[in-house]
């Protein structure tokens, strides 16, 4: 069995380190089984988020350091071979304030530009685009509608969408898109608004299940159709796992609704609940489940190895429960954890210091990493068995073949592992917590 072994482990200072394997003892204790045979979903790719605060910060530092970073992300050879994306449709937190397309009380969205974002956002996304190499799939969402829009008369602090304004804030959706691809930057999807359960300090909008299921059927999806936007993404909840079962089960029993519907979209904060993904796979199994945002809460947590093992804990979670593509939050913040408009301060697996310009690359980014540079857009996720409780695993199948499979050992002692293919077996150590991902040509 011919097998690649890259490892990074927290107390051997390895990152992305070619191992080499020896062969299996004869009785194993610990076995990873590949099965496949067994076929589970295919994967669309991994990513982060395009927003003002990061792009912002990567244009506080010199071009060539720039340039490092958004290589060090969207490469596919050198990097970590990014293929998503996420924008805000105007302001979210990690903007630099509040700020809209539109003039105030512009029923008719005559003077929508989005003007703004040719400074920070346009430029970062056409420079990934360069790194990349091809085009991304991006997605956008929409944090609050402008404030006269809406019930409480301001973007931050929940309220809700005024029913009068429907159709005005439908249509906006489509003029994002439009003057996105007008920029050459194509739009794969929108997500109707992210965490319409929370009534934030900072931009945000409240749906309730029954809302939202309307909005898209009455509103959201006839305007996107009617504007020729019929072929795009539409993507439900974009919130937490807690309750993401219930808001689909609203949403797409409703067949009017349903048919607008692409899937729907994860975050990870409040709870680990990874199996309410399967219920909703289970109950709509033909449409689709996306990872839209995560991040680490409370600030930067610079060296921090928990952090990397929250995101790969979270990654197989998910995805052993049919995820389909999987977007992180910010991917560059600076010293402070912003910046944030309204002092809502969070990681990013990249730091850059915009006094020193240092940039760190955190934990999180080498733990990311182990997914996205092997598992290749269009992968197949494959059976496996693993006998150990505390050791976490994913598996796939690439499209030329190659399976790989990605092992966590958050423990604080060592583990040594045999992998196991048609009767074929290799060895290797797992260190304390480490992440390890095996390539095997079949």
């Amino acid at each position: 069995m011919e097998m690649k072994i890259i490892q990074t482990a927290k107390n051997t200072g390895e990152r992305f380190a070619e191992k080499e394997n020896s062969p299996a003892s004869a009785n194993p204790e610990v076995e990873l089984k590949l099965e496949p045979e067994q076929k589970y979903q295919s994967f669309i790719g991994f990513g982060g988020a395009f927003t003002e605060a990061a792009a912002y910060t990567l244009a506080q530092i010199p071009e060539e350091d720039r340039a490092r970073v958004i290589e060090s992300y969207f490469n596919p050879e050198t990097g970590l071979g990014y293929s998503l994306g996420r924008t805000h449709i105007h302001s979210c937190d990690f903007a630099l304030e509040n700020y809209t397309y539109v003039e105030e009380n512009d029923t008719e969205l005559k003077t929508f530009s989005i003007e703004r974002e040719k400074k920070y956002v346009l430029p970062l996304i056409k420079d990934a685009v360069k790194a990349r190499g091809e085009e991304l799939t991006i997605l956008s969402s929409p944090w609050s509608p402008p404030a006269w829009m809406k019930t409480n008369n301001e973007m931050n602090h929940g309220g809700k969408l005024k029913p009068e304004f429907y159709d005005t804030w439908a249509l906006y959706y489509t003029k994002y898109i439009k003057a996105m691809e007008s920029e050459g930057i194509p739009i794969w999807g929108i997500t109707v608004q992210n965490e319409p359960e929370a009534t934030q300090v900072w931009d945000s909008c409240r749906y309730t299940a029954e809302e939202e299921r309307d909005f898209v059927k009455n509103h959201l999806g006839p305007i996107m159709e009617k504007e020729g936007l019929g072929d795009k993404e539409i993507i439900i909840w974009d919130h937490n796992r807690d309750i993401a079962y219930e808001r689909a089960e609203t949403i797409l029993s409703d067949p009017e609704a349903s048919k607008y519907i692409w899937g729907t979209g994860i975050h990870w904060y409040v709870s680990e609940e990874f199996e309410n993904l399967s219920k909703i796979h289970d109950a709509f199994p033909d449409k689709h489940l996306i990872f839209t945002e995560g991040c680490i809460e409370g600030g930067v947590q610079l060296g921090a190895w928990h952090t990397g093992e929250r995101y790969a804990r979270n990654i197989m979670g998910d995805i052993n429960n049919w995820l389909e593509g999987w977007i992180d939050w910010n991917i560059v913040l600076n010293e402070q954890g912003g910046p944030n408009h309204v002092g809502n301060y969070c990681d990013a697996p990249v730091i850059v210091d915009t006094k020193t310009g240092e940039v760190h690359y955190n934990s999180s980014f080498y733990y990311i990493g182990h997914f996205s540079k092997y598992i290749k857009p269009n992968a197949v996720r494959i059976g496996h068995e693993l006998n150990h409780e505390t050791l976490k695993s994913v598996t796939f199948q690439n499209e030329d073949g190659t399976i790989v499979a990605v092992v966590m050992n958050d423990e604080e002692q060592a583990e040594t592992i045999t992998i196991s293919l048609n009767g074929e077996t290799s060895k290797a150590v797992l260190p304390e917590h480490s992440i390890t991902t095996f390539i095997i040509k079949n």
